[in-house]
């Protein structure tokens, strides 16, 4: 059809003996992007950047753990039903991470590594937030090479040419939905980073902002679809999960809407004074102290505390 955007010919490159497959290079690249990213967020808050690379180690593999076994256990028939290699279910680079299992358990991992550095989830969670949906949309060029997470038949100049479908679909044109998700997570990191800097959200909302903006569009995405999925009641499974994390999130954001920028968890720059050794009072170098809001048991120093800017 004129005007349609092609699948790619191939989802894997060989280099000798070793297979590289695309969706897996897209994971590790949205990985980097959400650390590095983390990273910069983490440090304007006063924290470290070691200290994002430290929890990432726990909380990028419980993450992707989550997303298989949220995938397997929410499509069992694809891999143990007769005629199907219940091994397929650890070969993650053909696709298949679902992202409410990478996100509850990534969110186990990041508070594991969190409290073994003294760090507070929620101003971390917050910092991390709009990396996090942008590895999302990167994941989703991933679909685009494996040739799934498609919507219905469509002749539109930007319908997607399927050559092999998967489970229960024919070849032809459809609505390529991976790339409207894509889209729409590009757009709820905008309005994270937009939110952030002009309410100044902390306590976990920026991150909460994130799941509601997130949620709405998917559950939109999961309407359009028609590759495999089960159904309870009429709707795919994810709808309904979005549904469910989307109350939750705005219930949350409605419980904290009377913590102000001012109020702990996220304080404007200011110096305070404290007697060090021998009753001298002097100002700490700001290179050298962490930001109390960050951490979870302040460290008495006996010198003055800067709580550098935009602190959570």
């Amino acid at each position: 059809m004129p005007g349609s955007v092609p699948s790619p010919p191939w989802s894997q490159v060989s280099l000798g003996p070793v297979t590289m497959h695309a969706y897996a290079l897209c994971i590790l690249t949205g990985i980097l992007v959400a650390v590095l990213v983390g990273r910069r967020r983490w440090v304007a808050r006063g924290g470290a950047a070691d200290e994002v690379d430290a929890v990432a180690v726990w909380a990028v593999p419980a993450g992707v753990l989550g997303g298989r076994v949220y995938h397997v256990l929410t499509d069992p028939e694809l891999y143990f039903t007769r005629g199907h290699n219940p091994w397929n279910a650890f070969a993650i680079w053909h696709g298949g991470l679902g992202i409410w299992g990478a996100i509850a358990l990534g969110a186990v991992g990041a508070a594991i590594g969190a409290r073994r550095h003294g760090l507070r989830l929620a101003p971390f969670a917050d910092a991390m937030a709009p990396g996090i949906v942008l590895a999302q949309a990167i994941g989703r060029l991933g679909n685009w090479f494996n040739q799934e997470l498609y919507g219905g038949p469509t002749s539109l100049p930007w319908a997607l040419h399927i050559t092999r479908p998967g489970v229960g679909g024919t070849p032809g044109y459809y609505h390529p939905t991976f790339a409207y998700e894509l889209i729409w997570d590009l757009l709820v990191a905008v309005l994270v980073l937009w939110a952030d800097r002009r309410f100044r959200l902390g306590h976990g909302r920026a991150f909460a902002l994130y799941v509601t903006a997130y949620t709405v569009g998917r559950a939109g995405v999961e309407l359009l679809r028609v590759d495999h999925a089960n159904h309870v009641l009429g709707l795919r499974v994810n709808t309904w999960i979005s549904a469910l994390v989307c109350a939750a999130a705005l219930a949350y954001l409605w419980r904290t809407r009377a913590r102000t920028r001012e109020a702990p968890g996220r304080r404007p720059p200011h110096t305070l004074d404290v007697p060090g050794p021998g009753g001298v009072r002097g100002r700490a170098d700001p290179l050298r102290t962490r930001c109390p809001a960050l951490i979870g048991t302040p460290r008495p120093t006996g010198r003055s505390i800067h709580a550098p800017r935009f602190a959570r």
